[in-house]
């Protein structure tokens, strides 16, 4: 027997018909000013250039703070359409003793060879689609409609580690192999030359050991399946990529031809976490773009008729459980943490209700300025932190229509054999509203990831990008800012200080972006526990506002 109520079991639809003509608005601001300069394309940087320092950067602090991002959006005459295409741009900050110099290097990928020797764009991205070359006659061009795209190798998303070893990636099948001193370009590596995946994501997740985490899609004659991915902590040679990486397990999609966009995953002691969302990746559509003339991202859609589903899979045995947890339709792109405690597995996630974000992200609309640009903020749905807790016995003796969430506001309700329908708790008071919410979520990684925790570090969002830096306290709900009016700080990024006894023992990294001055970019350092201003390193180029990154320690 169904014991949901009966507006749960299916999630509302939206007010906003299938029609795109109607324009939902969520916020009603005015007067954003223009951050054009932080899609504009730059040169690199490739031989190490000193910075200028105000304040003081800590003397403890040894390594490279490594971030990657788009750093070319036209090539020759032709410019790309999305934020997410253009050209990866790696950066380096290499701090000792207090001092900190910056280097940048263009990714050597095949993409960004081709486009450089045809000076055109030669290989589509996520929202630009190529067009046939003009060189050929008008029958080689009729053809080439009917090709598949070919993947980009354009790993512009974030630095990831490996058995030990970094790579640049995004989220279809080729990473590639970077040295962290250099920048350079060591290997390119195929995940679909290892297991049979056509892609993953650029967010895994690594057990203390070095055992690392990921999710791929694979499409067969029976549709698509989600994979979650596992490879082992160590190499058997100096020259080992992928090699040992084996699938876990596989798991169909709901709707076979329209698998769900995800952009990571959450993992907790004992389980992997995938989140099903109603962001679907239409495939007919996607396999025939060429020929319409569209680019991937025309081929998402957002069906908030659906709901979220929570899958668990049990890392050691790949099993994946007979339970699944649902939610109201949202949308995801970062976790924040997940943990087992109780019998209860809490997931922690950055998550907004409504699942069109992914398409505002065109270069033209974040170089936009006056009421131009306030209409396309104003319908972007904002990101809050949210808390779901599910629990992990279920069973016969399970009651049906009963919280069975005995602490805090999240719920969860068994209402059918083998489904529990969840709604979240807020893990922010209201003042995290007059932020703009928060994304690129970070924690105390190393030490607390998997692990019960008290802080996150994010970006606000008042702005199309991050526009200050906040620290959330979970005890109490209490946040700390960093914030100056123009400046645009990018994912915070948490380093633990030596010998640290408590969790924000450390500091926080960002690259502040200042798009209204020329050459003015700077690595800010707050201390993470006060979220005071340590110092800055300013660097004397442009560079652009990237996505994600890491800091990689030396002795």
């Amino acid at each position: 027997m169904d014991h949901l109520p009966k507006e749960q079991r299916r999630a509302p639809a939206a007010t906003k018909s299938k029609s795109r003509k109607i324009i939902k608005h969520f916020t009603d601001v005015h007067g954003l000013p223009c951050i054009e300069k932080i899609v504009s394309s730059v040169e690199d940087t490739p031989e190490p250039i000193g910075t200028d320092i105000t304040g003081s950067i800590p003397v403890w602090i040894r390594g490279s703070f490594l971030r990657n991002g788009p750093g070319k959006f036209e090539i020759g005459n032709q410019k790309f359409n999305h934020w997410f295409d253009g050209m990866a741009l790696l950066h380096q900050f290499k701090i000792a003793e207090g001092r900190v110099t910056y280097k940048s290097r263009f990714l050597s990928s095949d993409s960004f060879t081709a486009n450089k020797e045809h000076n055109r764009i030669v290989v589509s991205e996520f929202g630009t689609i190529t067009m046939p070359d003009p060189c050929k006659n008008f029958f080689q061009r009729f053809l080439s409609r009917f090709e598949l795209p070919k993947p980009t190798d354009n790993a512009n998303v974030s630095f990831v580690t490996y058995k030990g070893d970094y790579y640049v990636s995004t989220e279809t099948n080729i990473m590639h192999k970077v040295d962290p001193e250099t920048l350079k370009t060591t290997k390119k590596v195929d995940w679909s030359k290892f297991i049979a995946v056509n892609g993953a994501t650029a967010h895994p997740h690594t057990e203390p050991d070095g055992t690392t985490y990921n999710m791929g899609n694979s499409y067969g004659a029976k549709g698509a399946s989600y994979n979650i991915i596992k490879v082992p902590p160590t190499k058997a040679t100096a020259e080992d990529t992928l090699e040992g990486v084996s699938v876990l397990c596989s798991i169909p999609s709901s709707d076979k031809s329209k698998p769900s966009y995800y952009h990571s995953f959450a993992m907790s002691e004992n389980y992997v976490v995938f989140i099903e969302q109603p962001i679907k990746m239409d495939l007919l559509k996607i396999v025939t773009g060429k020929l319409r003339g569209k680019s991937i991202s025309d081929s998402f859609l957002w069906d908030p008729t659906l709901n979220t589903i929570f899958h668990l899979i049990h890392k050691q045995t790949g099993t994946v459980s007979a339970v699944k947890y649902l939610a109201k339709p949202l949308s995801t792109l970062h976790q924040i943490n997940a943990y087992e405690e109780d019998g209860f597995l809490v997931l922690d996630m950055c998550a907004s209700d409504d699942g069109e974000a992914i398409n505002n992200y065109n270069v033209q609309n974040l170089r936009k300025s006056g009421e131009a640009l306030d209409e396309v903020y104003n319908t972007l749905c904002r990101v809050f932190p949210r808390r779901f807790v599910l629990p992990l016995n279920v069973d016969q003796e399970t009651p049906y229509g009963r919280n069975l969430n005995p602490k805090g506001s999240a719920t969860s309700v068994r209402f059918a054999k083998n489904k529990v329908f969840c709604t979240h708790e807020d893990l922010h008071g209201e003042d995290l509203s007059e932020y703009g919410g928060l994304e690129f979520p970070q924690i105390n990684y190393t030490k607390y990831n998997t692990r019960p925790y008290r802080y996150f570090y994010g970006c606000g969002f008042r702005h199309l990008v991050g526009d200050s830096l906040i620290k959330m306290d979970l005890s109490g709900k209490r946040m700390k800012v960093w914030e100056e009016p123009g400046l645009y700080p990018s994912e915070p990024v948490f380093v633990p200080s030596p010998n640290a006894t408590e969790e924000d023992d450390g500091v926080i990294m960002s690259v502040v972006i200042t798009p209204n001055k020329d050459k003015s970019t700077f690595l800010l350092v707050l201390d993470a526990k006060t979220f005071a201003e340590l110092g800055r390193a300013a660097v004397p180029v442009n560079i652009p506002y990237g996505f994600h990154g890491t800091f990689s320690a030396t002795a």
